[in-house]
């Protein structure tokens, strides 16, 4: 029977203006972050906001606030977002540093278990009457991805890697593979159908990426995600295949009315449905050891 890890991405990088439920506040992340590990989530992620402002932060105190609360009442596995940046910010030389500083300042403290890496580049666009009114490219120099894996290594975390396209997946497992200390990575395979990248969330979509990873000689474990998507039919092939599966406002349709926790529990039922276990905290760090 597979035992299948569920990733709750709470809030994302939305703000309340396109997803109106994810929580801002430390203590709403925090509140809904328990709740849902209570439903069955194993690993957590977080973006911390300003609450002044409404925007994304990366400010230690707050994102330490968050962290020291879910782990008072949890064993969840836990990692915060990277530092958001405008593209002229994105290729400069330090981009890497500059993204990644509070994973190292946290990583050497042992506050962490995951820190991520998005090995790619591409535009995100949604299908919307004005077409490009919300369009971002989100870029991730070599440079700055290789500084990602080397603070991964340094601090011993394991990198959860976002693959928006099968070419992430294959510069990414290039780029693990002349690191030997890195821990084991997650390859998360992002899919969407509010947005414009990559593939839906189909059978024949999945089957493409393992096929990929047949090819490469890929042992490392995976999970199905995405953004602007529902990836819940994709559930028994996953289970199927030994994968993992994301759920969380962060990914799920845009202007969603459904909450964090009903999300975890429906993605707990499919997994239980299709024949497999939800996965323990000590079970998903068995998996990534």
């Amino acid at each position: 029977m597979s035992t299948t890890i569920i990733e709750v991405a709470l809030n994302g990088p939305w703000t309340r203006k396109r997803q109106p439920r994810i929580p801002i506040a430390a203590d709403e992340i925090v509140a809904d972050a328990v709740a849902c590990c209570k439903a069955g989530a194993s690993v957590v992620h977080f973006h911390a906001y300003d609450v002044g402002t409404g925007d994304q932060t990366t400010q230690l105190a707050v994102i330490e606030e968050i962290i020291a609360g879910i782990r008072a009442e949890t064993d969840a596995l836990i990692y915060p977002a990277i530092r958001y940046m405008s593209n002229s910010e994105a290729i400069q030389a330090d981009s890497g540093k500059r993204r990644y500083d509070h994973f190292a300042a946290l990583g050497q403290r042992r506050k962490l278990d995951w820190l991520i890496v998005d090995p790619g580049s591409t535009n995100l666009v949604r299908y919307t009457d004005g077409l490009l009114d919300d369009a971002v490219v989100d870029i991730n120099t070599p440079a700055a991805i290789r500084h990602g894996l080397e603070v991964a290594a340094e601090c011993g975390l394991n990198p959860t890697m976002a693959i928006y396209d099968p070419g992430y997946l294959r510069l990414a497992h290039h780029l693990v593979g002349q690191n030997p200390r890195l821990k084991k990575p997650m390859y998360r395979f992002m899919f969407s159908e509010q947005l414009t990248f990559g593939f839906p969330p189909r059978t024949y979509a999945l089957r493409a990426y393992m096929e990929l990873y047949r090819e490469l000689g890929i042992s490392a474990p995976w999970m199905v995600a995405g953004l602007g998507t529902n990836v819940l039919p994709l559930v028994p092939e996953v289970v199927r295949r030994g994968g993992h599966v994301r759920a969380g406002l962060e990914d799920f349709e845009l202007g969603s009315e459904t909450g964090n926790v009903a999300l975890v529990e429906a993605t707990a039922r499919a997994i239980e449905a299709a024949g497999g276990t939800v996965a323990s905290t000590k079970e998903a760090q068995k998996i990534l050891a």
